[in-house]
């Protein structure tokens, strides 16, 4: 399957009896902090591909609860490989966020990550290093916030 000129952030979280705590993840190749990331694939909605890179990068189950964000940031086109298949017409990529729940705190890491922490929601800011991963970590605390008051 081709990729398709989107991106998706997926941010793992559980309630503790804390608060709640947000999974983030050391990328292998960078010295990154950051979600679960990836790229679409042709034919597939960002909500479907939020549920499949879950899966491939930390085992989350597909059947896991999924916040859709609206916070959406845009990634120029060149910081992707074979962009050129997109057509000279596209120019940055949208890059979709979610939430999803994680019920059991078992998560597994693949090869492209070093290390994972359950971190509180002022520790995550802190660590996270794209402005996109604060912003859409900001709006997924504030909705959890709601649920809780009501």
């Amino acid at each position: 399957m081709s990729r398709a000129p989107f991106q998706v952030l997926v941010i793992p979280f559980r309630r503790t009896a804390d608060g709640v705590r947000y999974a983030l993840f050391h990328r292998a190749d960078a010295d990154v902090w950051q979600w679960i990331a990836g790229g679409g694939e042709s034919g597939e909605l960002p909500i479907d591909a939020a549920r499949r890179e879950a899966h491939e990068e930390a085992g989350l189950a597909p059947t896991s609860r999924v916040i859709e964000l609206d916070a959406i940031a845009s990634i120029p086109v060149v910081h992707f490989a074979g962009h050129e298949q997109w057509g000279s017409h596209v120019h940055v990529v949208p890059e979709h966020s979610f939430g999803i729940e994680v019920i059991d705190a078992a998560i597994s890491i693949a090869a492209e990550h070093r290390a994972v922490e359950w971190l509180d929601y002022d520790e995550a800011t802190r660590r996270a290093t794209f402005d996109s991963n604060r912003t859409a970590l900001w709006e997924l605390n504030r909705r959890l916030e709601r649920e809780t008051s009501r």
